[in-house]
């Protein structure tokens, strides 16, 4: 096992007070506010909740720490209802570190795109020619006029996922019909295009003025010739998984439009069934995984949750969602064995340990 010094995990105790009725017969604890606690803006302060107070096996945890060691983590969030239970930092990583979300960032993306519509700004039934005029691939014109919004949303645009990352007219070839054909594509990206386009701003700056300031988060977009990846710390990302599992909302204001929410997290097209907008599903009948037209039997994770859904990234970037245990879960670091695109055999190995512990 490696050691690690810097590893911090917030555990506040609280003291819990059973109060005797006036004929001193004992009384049940009182019940967990079931309010969704939201961290304060531009601020460190998050609130924190024990493991004892949640009943959970507090031997378990030591375990689940030391495994996320071992498989090169660097970060590890859990929220409980959005109170923090678990903080953990690996390898010299700290709080204040920056680390890359991968492809976990397209989801915010997906928020976006939502707030975009909400505004009146574009339409995700349009066609992306709408926003971004034709010739934005090298599809025939009747071909790329079948390819809309929503088919980025969903990676069934049809276009050819084996020409690599760029996305520049020449890459982004056909080879099926819009809808017909699911494939894990950075042609995604072009929906940043659309926004901009659509706001008549800069991408940047409508994200950081409709979400990231918003919710709080850090961080900083990085654009390289073939992706543009958000970097920030570990609770940049913690707030974001917690704004999505409130149903879009921040307190009382509602950020991402719910019914948009509720469409990205669930089924966004039959070809790969446990897909939404950029949210990976679980407890659905079957799978597909990125650089493959293999249907895969079963949930993509069968030890995680049923409810759950996650943004996942290159080398095991994670943000899970599990409504019915009002869990929030980030896992930021190095890729836990081999080096993967979403998916691997690690989601399974953690959700044993956190189950083990939260069960």
């Amino acid at each position: 096992m490696k050691n690690h010094p810097l590893a911090t995990v917030l555990i506040v105790a609280i003291l819990c007070i059973t109060c005797a009725s006036a004929d001193d017969q004992p009384q049940s604890d009182p019940p967990i506010n079931d309010t969704i606690y939201f961290p304060p803006l531009n601020s460190d302060t998050w609130e924190t909740k024990t493991i004892s107070e949640l009943n959970w096996n507090e031997n378990e945890l030591q375990p689940l720490l030391d495994f996320l060691d071992e498989k090169n983590s660097k970060s590890f969030m859990i929220l409980h209802n959005g109170k923090i239970v678990v903080e953990a930092y690996f390898n010299n990583h700290t709080a204040t570190s920056p680390w890359y979300w991968a492809s976990a960032g397209k989801t915010l993306t997906t928020a976006i795109t939502g707030i975009a519509e909400d505004e009146g700004l574009l339409d995700t039934n349009d066609k992306v020619s709408d926003y971004l005029n034709i010739g934005w691939t090298s599809a025939p014109l009747e071909k790329e006029n079948l390819i809309t919004c929503k088919h980025l949303l969903s990676m069934s645009s049809g276009l050819d996922d084996s020409e690599g990352n760029d996305v520049e007219p020449e890459n982004l070839l056909y080879i099926a019909d819009a809808g017909t054909r699911w494939a894990y594509h950075n042609v995604y990206k072009k929906l940043q295009d659309v926004v901009a386009a659509a706001s008549n701003t800069t991408w940047n700056s409508y994200f950081n003025t409709k979400l990231k300031n918003k919710i709080g988060m850090t961080g900083a977009w990085l654009e390289s010739a073939d992706f543009n990846v958000y970097w920030s710390n570990t609770r940049s990302m913690a707030r974001f998984g917690l704004l999505t599992y409130a149903n879009g909302k921040w307190e009382d204001q509602q950020i991402i439009p719910e019914a948009y929410l509720n469409d990205a997290t669930n089924t966004s097209q039959n070809l790969n069934l446990s897909y939404g907008y950029m949210w990976w599903l679980n407890g659905k009948s079957s799978y597909r995984l990125p650089q493959t037209q293999i249907v895969f039997e079963g949930e993509p994770i069968p030890s995680a949750p049923s409810d759950m859904y996650a943004a996942l990234g290159k080398n095991d970037q994670k943000i899970y969602v599990v409504p019915s245990k009002k869990l929030v879960i980030i896992r930021m670091g190095d890729a836990a064995d081999d080096e993967n695109f979403a998916l691997s055999n690690f989601d399974n190995e953690l959700w044993e340990k956190i189950n083990a512990l939260t069960n």
